[in-house]
């Protein structure tokens, strides 16, 4: 873990250095005002496609101000390292019916990005959340996220912030060495699915030192998730740091490598979660490791759960059949909203093998009595000092 923070410290270190001596698109000069309403949608397409042309590394800047812009595709490869520096604030239309795909900014097959300037991606997505029906509506219309990362290789991205994005804030597929540092997600806790960094199919993505408020998962992990390391993250509100939920479709690609530490959840719906979909497809979650966790009034503070059936979509009593082993609990500390402060609930069709659960200490003052744990289909490894007793119910 200590080489996936040295590894995005130097990447930061690079894009200091690549910026010094890179050639300057500004969008300013290709006609962008920032006025707050004039759409600069074709004047960063213009900026991007000489930055991506040039052979030597390249920034594309938005100075400061208030800008207007549709969705835009930024697309590589590039001939070089392009570093993408938001000063102002992008506002996204509020129209969800005016967007014709599902994000709104996106960069793509890029080799080499960095963004940076301490500016805002504002989806504006109040308006949108109202219309949002998945729910209860499994053919509804997918709403824009606000960035999207496809196929991104060697990246960084840091000090910026997403605001209200009308659906995930950010979706991260296909990406190998992507670093997330000092990143700022904000959205009421109200927003629905406005998941703070959702990632898929990827191979080394790091989310350190940062904070995400947002109205479901701060951190997701989908299927095909390899070596992801989460550290130094404050989370809350929201739904909590979560793997999965795993399952649901055809051919999903094995979970591998989580490291969660150093972390801190305030006033969510969970902590830390691991969760499958009954009657699931077959698959596997392996090698997650949450350490060094401190919980302040979290609903579930630590909660493995392989029946996870929002709004009974789904067959309940049919047993998951997603495969999770190599699964450690340790140094978690705080305050739970409920009394079940731990729940580790597996499969009856595939127990949960090599779990660790150790040095937890999680208070509940309800008016049930202390707090408690539950667990069913594990047999985990105990040690340390237990508040609530580890599967003290099973």
């Amino acid at each position: 873990m200590a080489m996936k923070s040295y590894v995005g410290a130097l990447l930061l270190l690079l894009s200091f250095s690549s910026s010094i001596n890179a050639q300057v698109f500004n969008v300013a000069t290709y006609g962008a005002k920032g006025d707050g309403s004039s759409d600069i949608s074709q004047a960063l397409l213009s900026a991007w496609k000489e930055a991506c042309a040039s052979t030597t590394p390249a920034k594309v800047l938005i100075p400061g101000g208030t800008f207007a812009l549709t969705e835009v595709a930024l697309d590589g490869p590039c001939k070089a390292p392009v570093e993408f520096e938001l000063q102002g604030t992008l506002k996204a239309p509020t129209d969800p019916s005016l967007f014709k795909t599902d994000g709104w900014v996106v960069f793509q097959h890029i080799d080499g990005l960095t963004m940076s300037g301490g500016g805002t991606f504002d989806g504006q997505g109040k308006t949108a959340w109202g219309q949002n029906d998945c729910a209860k509506n499994t053919n509804c219309r997918t709403l824009p996220t606000n960035l999207r990362f496809n196929f991104v290789t060697n990246a960084l991205i840091h000090d910026v912030t997403t605001l209200d994005s009308k659906y995930f804030q950010v979706n991260v597929l296909g990406a190998k060495n992507m670093t997330f540092q000092n990143f700022h997600v904000n959205a009421p806790a109200d927003s629905i699915n406005t998941d703070g960094i959702h990632i898929g199919r990827s191979d080394g993505v790091n989310i350190l030192d940062s904070d995400i408020k947002t109205g479901d998962d701060c951190v997701s992990l989908g299927d095909g998730s390899r070596q992801i390391t989460v550290k130094g993250v404050t989370c809350g509100p929201g739904h909590g740091i979560s793997v999965g939920s795993l399952g649901k479709y055809e051919n999903e690609e094995p979970v591998e490598g989580v490291f969660v530490t150093n972390c801190t959840i305030i006033g969510a719906d969970n902590g830390v979660r691991i969760k499958t979909w009954p009657a699931s497809k077959p698959g596997t979650a392996s090698d997650m490791h949450f350490e060094d966790i401190q919980m302040d009034n979290v609903l579930n503070p630590v909660i493995l759960d392989q029946g996870y059936c929002p709004f009974n979509q789904c067959k309940a009593g049919v047993p998951s059949l997603i495969k999770i082993s190599k699964v450690s609990f340790k140094k978690i500390r705080g305050t739970s909203a409920s009394q079940v402060a731990v729940k580790v609930l597996c499969s009856q069709s595939v127990p949960c093998q090599e779990v660790e659960i150790a040095d937890i200490d999680l208070v509940y003052n309800g008016p049930e009595g202390p707090a408690t744990s539950e667990c069913a289909n594990v047999k985990p490894v105990l040690s340390g000092k237990l508040n609530p007793a580890a599967c003290a119910k099973v």
